[in-house]
């Protein structure tokens, strides 16, 4: 029963989260964002302390319960063991192994180290719940819009408009690669041995294990009943039983009640902990590790400057598409104040990605900020009517912010280029940037301020200016805009 209960409910968590980042109607968050909130990463980049607190007063009761019910790459792995298990009678290959405690800690070092330095290319990767983004956003996602696409093509031609048709498109083949591989590693990781990651990698389940040696409920082994027949070692997915030797390794347990399951003869059981006389090589614990481990589980990162993309090269070939303006600092979505909260708290989980409906947000691409979001404007523009970004970060990496806010925080102002604009070029009227402008920032004036009539060409109110970047979307010139956004690495309000 207690099996069933803990699969149910690592199916909800699942299944919902998962939908955060396929849902593009923004219905699914406002009844489901909570889950992505309390995992437990996002929860102190947010510092949101009851939820920590929480999951920290979760994992001394019942073990870790998290890493097998919350935790969305977690749950992943069990499905792709489950799948193996179907195959090999769920015997892994090794039945029972020992700790890799210098392995789990020196990733825990690298990992905290790249937070406090900024690195994302490094501290992004080993983030479970970032991980699981990637793979939900890059992967799951484009097949869920195709899924959908097909049921707005056929509602279409029964007159129906319960679907309707959603871009498919590869946000950063960067991303794409990471979460490829990522996905790659943990299958076969899983496949293989089960909880491999999550003991040997997962930065917040070393956190975890922590706790977990001295949880209130745990496995047991009745040595009265146990004949040593070592099928729960077998069927162990975190390999943390030796059943020859009735030893549980708590830090590496995630309570998953397999080994309950597949006892005959009712010799497992979990139930309060008591005092065993017989030591056990898991309640031997170096203080000076345990310090490290929870005074560095709260640290932030610093900040780190760089431009989204390299300069692109001249505009010379015979092409119509616009090409993406270079930037001397990458735009951040409003809510996120500056370069350095953002990159303080964001962890590239690409949950504000998958969430933007003007397709603007995706993955950098640059290896100071690789996957973080930035702002791009060749596929639209950032409307002042959507704050969405704000409402699904689960990090406090971009806050909460009002539309009437948003409207007046200026995240970067508009530059025009002269020897772009078709005004001069083309010799033809244009003025569709401040024809779009929703801040009224842009002010067509005559080249000839003599001659009402002469050719007009845009002027830029850079106190006015948010940044949205709707002219840069809009400009007809072509292969670069004569207008583009220039980001600011703090925002203000004008």
């Amino acid at each position: 029963m207690l099996r069933k209960i803990r699969i149910t409910l690592a199916a909800v968590f699942f299944c919902a989260v998962t939908l955060l980042f396929l849902d593009f109607t923004g219905t699914a968050h406002a009844w489901l964002g909570w889950m992505a909130k309390i995992q437990f990463l996002p929860a102190i980049l947010a510092l949101n302390v009851g939820i920590v607190i929480g999951l920290i007063v979760l994992t001394l009761v019942f073990g870790r319960i998290y890493c097998s019910v919350i935790c969305p790459l977690g749950v992943f792995q069990d499905i792709i063991s489950w799948i193996s298990g179907k195959r090999k009678k769920h015997q892994y290959r090794f039945s029972h192994s020992p700790e890799i405690r210098w392995l789990r800690y020196s990733v825990l070092i690298i990992f905290l180290i790249a937070l406090i330095a900024g690195i994302s290319a490094i501290f992004t990767i080993f983030a479970p719940y970032s991980a699981y983004g990637r793979i939900a956003s890059n992967l799951f996602a484009p097949i869920y819009r195709l899924g959908n696409n097909i049921f707005a093509y056929f509602a279409e031609r029964a007159d129906s408009y319960a679907f309707y048709t959603v871009d498919v498109w590869i946000k950063s083949i960067t991303t794409l690669i990471v979460a490829i591989a990522t996905f790659v590693i943990i299958a076969i990781l899983a496949w293989r041995n089960g909880r491999t990651y999550c003991n040997t990698i997962c930065p917040v389940g070393t956190v975890l294990s922590f706790f977990a040696r001295f949880s209130l409920l745990k496995v047991s082994i009745d040595v009265t009943k146990c004949n040593k027949c070592g099928l729960c070692s077998r069927k162990c997915k975190a390999s943390c039983i030796d059943g020859k030797k009735h030893e549980v390794d708590y830090s590496r347990c995630v309570v998953c009640m397999d080994c309950i399951d597949t006892c005959r003869h009712g010799a497992i059981k979990y139930t309060l902990r008591h005092k065993d006389t017989k030591k056990n090589h898991d309640t031997i614990i170096d203080e000076s590790r345990r310090q490290f481990m929870i005074t560095g589980a709260a640290i932030t990162g610093a900040a780190m400057l760089s431009a989204e993309e390299k300069a692109v090269d001249g505009g010379l070939a015979a092409i119509t598409d616009k090409e993406t303006p270079a930037r001397a600092t990458f735009i951040i979505p409003a809510g996120a104040m500056s370069h350095k909260h953002f990159n303080q708290h964001c962890i590239a989980c690409q949950l504000c990605v998958s969430a933007c409906p003007n397709d603007v947000l995706r993955p950098s691409s640059d290896l100071s900020t690789l996957m973080q979001p930035v702002m791009n404007y060749d596929n639209g523009y950032c409307r002042p009517e959507c704050n969405r970004c704000s409402e699904v970060c689960p990090t406090g990496a971009i806050t909460p912010i009002a539309l009437a806010e948003k409207s007046s925080t200026q995240i970067g102002h508009a530059v025009w280029i002269k020897k772009n604009c078709v005004v001069f070029t083309d010799g033809v009227t244009c003025g569709n940037c401040a024809r779009h402008c929703p801040s009224g920032a842009i002010t067509m004036v005559p080249s000839d301020p003599n001659d009402d009539n002469s050719p007009k060409f845009p002027v830029v109110n850079t106190e006015r200016c948010i940044g949205c970047g709707a002219c840069e979307y809009l400009c007809p010139a072509r292969p670069f805009s004569a207008i583009y956004v220039e980001g600011h690495e703090r925002h203000r309000t004008i």
